[in-house]
């Protein structure tokens, strides 16, 4: 990031390590930042992450990890930043989220996370208003980048796999998603909070990319069925 800086630019880049699901290292990444820079005006939560399981086989210690990352994760950094700088001098918020209004099949958990997400920007838009604080979050489609395939690969080619199911039919760039931060972070967006934008070439709109086997295991209601069920004698012990 630092090399992408323009010649006699005087922004900054600094990295702190952190493990944002650890209270007292967010604690201090947020201090630190006041500290060195002298304000917090903007807070974006892309820590997080996922791997594909069904509920059937998903451990405990795998739903408390995609949980702990994503949904602990970024509440322990929302409420550092609010605690550090925000309550008493505003500030805008981004929280990076899947695409959830259908389900997520095949990660549930981390769907299970970002809804909590979801709705924890939703309330705390409400709640701290008056502090000056707006919050909303990007839900990005199938973006590709170099990073994000070679973590798939296991999986096979997704990305080429999302396309169909994108009425934009081809995937999305870091760049778009990044366009959409940097719109709900300034000043353009000084009337939008609460709120969620999909950056996704209208795949929420569509349909789930999920395949469900031919079955017949969900039988219609049948009221006279269950009234003739309960009419027969029942046997005696």
């Amino acid at each position: 990031m630092a090399a992408c800086i323009p010649p006699g630019s005087t922004a900054q880049v600094k990295a702190i390590p952190c493990n944002i699901r650890k209270e007292d290292e967010v604690k201090n990444l947020m201090s630190s930042v006041v500290s060195e820079f002298g304000r917090l005006d903007f807070l974006v939560n892309n820590g997080g992450g996922q791997f594909q399981s069904p509920v059937s086989m998903l451990s405990l210690k795998g739903w408390n990890a995609v949980v702990d990352t994503n949904l602990n994760g970024t509440f322990l950094c929302l409420r550092e930043a609010y605690n550090a700088w925000m309550a008493e001098n505003g500030g805008a918020v981004v929280n990076i989220i899947l695409l959830i209004s259908k389900g997520r099949p095949g990660i549930a958990h981390s769907a299970a996370a970002r809804a909590g997400i979801d709705n924890l920007s939703k309330s705390l838009a409400v709640e701290w208003a008056s502090n000056g604080i707006r919050i909303n979050n990007v839900a990005p489609g199938s973006i590709y980048s170099v990073t994000a395939a070679e973590n798939y690969k296991d999986i096979g080619d997704v990305f080429r796999h999302a396309i169909p199911f994108t009425p934009a039919k081809r995937n999305g760039t870091t760049e778009e998603v990044s366009a959409a931060v940097t719109f709900l972070l300034s000043p353009a967006a000084a009337f939008i909070t609460g709120e969620t934008i999909k950056v996704d070439g209208g795949w929420d709109l569509y349909q789930v990319p999920w395949e469900i086997p031919e079955h017949d295991r969900m039988p219609a209601y049948n009221w006279e069925k269950i009234i003739e069920e309960e009419d027969k004698p029942k046997a005696k012990l």
